[in-house]
């Protein structure tokens, strides 16, 4: 059939506003796969969708064909005792939870396969910050991850070649060519990488606030209520949370300090951050909710804190560190596997006052320029820079407080930060409400039974 088609004439219909049929959408997926669709015409075809949108059918095709365009989990023949379900969130500046939020979802009795990605531009990447545990190995073979997630109930690990790879080259192209900022395009990209996972339910966090890829709430609502849609309408039940990205979550950045702050939530949750354990909790009660493990959120929430509480998430955390490659007491003996940096020093307010606003893309922004993050794919990143103990907005400090402790390589990194930090806090005599953490929930408006 694919002879029939024309790239151009495909790329025209598009251009001009036309819905591309669902044979047409897998002609153009099997040209971005196999190489027959050029650079020039696939920066084409990104445009065209950039510039005149798809309809809700054309963005399923497009997921469905993208999700197909390489290896799909199958989950039956492990005979699994509970629902296979996942958290993605489209990330933010000290966003963690998928460390902590894994294992707890596995402790309530389900099997969470969480692919996770690298962290590019100002946000962290989940698998850099595992990888900053010595011996981790994010990238086993799809039979030991799926063996894995049956025996632990979780593993994080980071996306294979083979897994959604027209989605690899799709982005890679939309990322030169100025089309990344497209719902129709974002949608498929983040759903034909999950749904190939096999999922029988999702929950996503739509991050947004200066520190967000969807700044706008606007934007934010709309990515949300379409992933829900096309998800929902590929048969996989989905919830869009959008959550506050107007400071950092939690109290650390970088990729050893958060993994650092994500032991001591497992261990101690008394002491964690209010922030990161309310929104950690809630979004695995809607995991549980929506995968059928609990009939209503407040029970899915009161299992969530038991196994968070009780110690069972922890070990099932430090179980999947070691089938990962590695250290067997990474629970017990941080420090050990997490050495400090040669330089830690707190960078100290130059003011008194509430904090009232946080720049926290810029905060993002400083931890690339120490090499913490990356501008590029292929950039080496330095596991050990960060800051913890960072500030919260609506708390009051007083001149020489500290606004955050700097982990450095050098006295140089050091003085950057001490230069940075206090231009990116603001201050206030009046308190500041602390921005809402959820700011609403979106759920499929389309009939689901569409396969």
């Amino acid at each position: 059939m694919s002879e029939l088609f024309l790239p151009q004439e495909l790329i025209r219909k598009k251009r001009d506003g036309i819905t591309l049929s669902d044979p047409e959408i897998g002609f153009l997926v099997q040209g971005i796969s196999d190489g027959s669709l050029t650079d020039a015409q696939l920066g084409a075809f990104a445009m065209a969708v950039f510039k005149c949108g798809m309809s809700m059918d054309e963005r399923v095709d497009l997921t469905r064909h993208m999700m197909n365009s390489g290896d799909t989990l199958q989950w039956s023949q492990l005979q699994l005792d509970g629902p296979v379900v996942d958290k993605h969130s489209t990330g933010g500046v000290g966003d963690k939870i998928s460390l902590m939020l894994a294992p707890i979802v596995a402790a309530c009795g389900g099997y969470v396969p969480m692919i996770s990605g690298r962290g590019l531009g100002h946000t962290g990447g989940t698998l850099d910050k595992l990888e900053s545990i010595p011996g981790y190995n994010g990238t086993p073979n799809n039979s030991k991850f799926q063996s894995l997630v049956k025996e632990v109930g979780c593993a994080i690990i980071g996306q294979t070649a083979n897994l959604a790879p027209a989605d690899q080259r799709f982005y890679a192209t939309r990322d030169v060519t100025a089309t990344v900022e497209s719902i129709d395009l974002i949608t498929a990209s983040i759903l034909s990488k999950k749904l190939a996972s096999g999922l029988d339910a999702l929950v996503m966090d739509i991050k947004t606030g200066n520190g967000a890829f969807a700044a706008d709430y606007k934007m934010a609502q709309e990515l949300a209520q379409s992933i829900a849609n096309v998800s929902s309408q590929s048969g996989v039940p989905t919830s869009c949370l959008i959550t506050d990205m107007n400071q950092v979550l939690g109290h650390s950045v970088g990729n050893a300090t958060e993994v650092s702050e994500c032991l001591d939530f497992l261990v101690n949750p008394k002491d964690a951050n209010t922030r990161l354990l309310n929104l950690t909790i809630e979004l695995a009660a809607y995991m549980l909710q929506l995968s059928g493990l609990e009939k209503d959120l407040d029970a899915a929430r009161k299992k969530s804190e038991e196994a968070l509480y009780s110690g069972k998430a922890a070990s099932i955390f430090g179980k999947m560190i070691f089938e990962l490659g590695g250290p067997i007491d990474l629970l017990e003996t941080p420090f050990k596997h997490l050495p400090p940096m040669p330089v830690i020093s707190s960078v100290k307010s130059q003011s008194s006052g509430y904090i009232s606003k946080i720049d926290v893309r810029a905060v993002g922004l400083s931890m690339i320029h120490l090499k913490a993050g990356r501008t590029k794919s292929t950039d080496p990143i330095d596991h050990g820079v960060g800051l913890s103990e960072i500030v919260s907005v609506g708390q009051w400090i007083e001149k020489g407080d500290p606004l955050a402790m700097a982990h450095c390589r050098d006295n140089d990194q050091l003085s950057y930060l001490d230069k940075t930090l206090p231009s990116l806090i603001n201050l206030s005599e009046n308190q500041t409400k602390n921005p809402v953490l959820i700011h609403e929930v979106l759920s499929s408006t389309v009939d689901s039974s569409h396969e």
